[in-house]
């Protein structure tokens, strides 16, 4: 049995909430979608529509956070809710663009117990914290639907009058905060697109309507404690890059500071980053392994840069334990853009059997299913945590070196300046070598070179300005032509491991016929490659590493 299969049910939520008072009337939906003040239609809904009957429901649910609302500051919210067609345990996480993954469990018997399984998808928020009620609210909650010809639920209207109190006040246990209650309004679209819910948003604003105060209930009883505005130590963050702060004496980032200082505010970012896509990953969402995986190798490429910086003792073992990480989700990746990269090639190729085709893709996502499993047993495990907990005492109380203390401009530009001589001396050898794994295996290691230098270009951006960047964009060409390069002879390793096993003639012949295709891009590559690296030997890159 896959790992997988073992997750809980996730449904994704797009919404919009809305402050009403008790006087608000709320217009037919179909009124809302079909006619607007001008008459004119605000949305073709794609069919008739129809307004099904008012559902009334009683619901009642219990926050669960740690003491310190470790949870509410990651933007996550876990309850058990009890009444209307959701009842559960409800973990809903940001998926961007507005809208939240919740994951779903049943109830069970247990109500002051969190279950295991979602213990476990938060531990690296809660680092171990107990999860106790922080909240109660009860809702009294009038449902209205926008329906189609076929019975879909397009919109869902509630119309909620909530009442809630505050488990935990001041951090103390059992010391309940007085009852508030509100009205507000909660539109969520279901099986309609997107047009729909933004014509609805449009018709309320015109009737006063405004957006609710807070994202969710919860965050509203918290007094903004959620929405990621504070931290778990309840400070609050500030989510801006060009005012980032850092230092003992919160002083900002500039070529004047210390150049520990510099460094901390960067490796803060990448911290933050795999504490955020670690539930994504779980998940499975798009491009999370990724994210993932490039903050982890950002954070190793900064202790390998900026290594005269940092106590050696404490970032060896960061530096082995990020590399072991990065190979995990690198596996899960790397069949991820392998099943995407042939499954593109398969639609361009006009020859392709339909059939035969699809088969080869299947075989690469479940290459992908068993990879992101491990994945995910890793994310689960010891060693996981270990290393997470390692990288909180890595932010909180670097293990800087003296020579951290000297000012940035004088110390950052030169250690910069030597990651790209790494990649220098790599394609130098590469070219003394004719063509053949070697000399491929090279131009690998170039590329993860190449990588390294446009991450320290990157990480200093923000002191050294237009220099920095420049840096780092032709790096990153570097990369990227390498990087595509590589990709295809992978391609190309496994179209042959494929070709020799298969099954049929067919799927011999479509394997042969995309392994040739890689060759011809494979080419392509190289001269892009060419261009990319005399751009990057530019004299006037590179000045300001000197």
């Amino acid at each position: 049995m896959r790992y997988i299969c073992r997750m809980p049910a996730v449904h994704l939520e797009v919404e919009k909430k809305y402050a009403a008072d008790d006087a608000l009337e709320l217009p037919a939906l179909t009124e809302l979608v079909l006619h607007g003040d001008d008459g004119a239609a605000p949305v073709d809904p794609g069919g008739p529509v129809t307004e099904g009957e008012l559902v009334h429901q009683q619901l009642a649910a219990t926050y669960f956070d740690t003491a310190d609302l470790r949870l509410a500051a990651a933007g996550l919210t876990l309850r058990r809710r009890e009444g209307g067609d959701d009842a559960g345990w409800h973990l809903k996480v940001p998926a961007g663009g507005g809208a939240r993954s919740e994951v779903r469990l049943p109830l069970g018997r247990a109500w002051r117990t969190v279950p295991e399984s979602l213990r476990r998808m938060v531990r690296v928020h809660t680092r171990g914290a107990l999860l106790r009620p922080v909240a109660e609210i009860a809702t009294d909650r009038t449902v209205r639907r926008l329906v189609d010809a076929t019975g879909q639920v397009l919109v869902e209207i509630a119309d909620d009058r909530v009442t809630a109190r505050r488990l935990l006040t001041a951090g103390k246990a059992d010391s309940a905060g007085a009852a508030t209650s509100w009205r507000e309004v909660e539109v969520e679209l279901v099986g309609g697109a997107a047009e729909l819910l933004d014509a609805i948003d449009a018709r309320l604003r015109e009737r006063g309507l405004t957006a609710a105060r807070s994202s969710s209930k919860l965050a509203q009883v918290l007094d903004g404690a959620q929405d990621g505005t504070r931290d778990g130590s309840g400070r609050k963050r500030d989510g801006s890059a060009k005012k980032r702060k850092a230092g003992k004496r919160g002083e900002e980032v500039t070529a004047k500071a210390e150049a520990g200082a510099v460094v901390l505010a960067h490796v803060r970012e990448q911290v933050e980053q795999i504490r955020a896509q670690d539930l994504p990953v779980r998940l499975d969402a798009p491009d999370s392994i990724h994210k993932m995986r490039v903050a982890t190798r950002r954070l190793r490429s900064a202790l390998t840069t900026f290594k005269p910086l940092f106590d050696a003792e404490v970032a060896r073992p960061l530096r082995g334990e990020l590399k072991w990480l990065a190979a995990e989700l690198g596996a899960a990746r790397d069949a991820e853009v392998m099943r995407d990269r042939v499954a593109a090639t398969v639609r361009a190729d006009e020859g392709a059997d339909a059939a035969t085709a699809g088969q080869a893709v299947e075989e690469l996502e479940q290459v992908y299913r068993e990879a992101h499993d491990r994945v995910l047993a890793e994310l689960d495990g010891e060693r996981y945590h270990r290393l997470v907990a390692s990288l909180d005492a890595l932010v909180t109380t670097p293990p800087f070196t003296p020579r951290a203390t000297d000012r940035a401009g004088r110390v950052l530009p030169r250690l910069v300046g030597r990651s790209y001589a790494v990649v220098r001396e790599l394609v130098r050898q590469a070219d003394a070598h004719p063509d053949g794994a070697e000399r491929e295996e090279l131009l690998h290691d170039a590329r993860k070179a190449a990588k390294a230098a446009r991450y320290a270009g990157e990480s200093v951006s923000g002191v050294f300005g237009a220099d920095a960047t420049a840096f780092a964009e032709a790096m990153e060409a570097v990369q990227e032509a390498l990087g595509e390069h590589q990709d295809s002879v992978l391609t190309r390793e496994r179209l042959r491991t494929l070709g020799l096993s298969a099954t049929s003639v067919e799927s011999a012949f479509l394997y042969g016929r995309l392994h040739a295709l890689e060759e011809a891009r494979a080419e392509r590559f190289r001269d892009r490659f060419d261009e990319a690296w005399k751009a990057a030997g530019r004299k006037s890159l590179h000045r300001w590493t000197r």
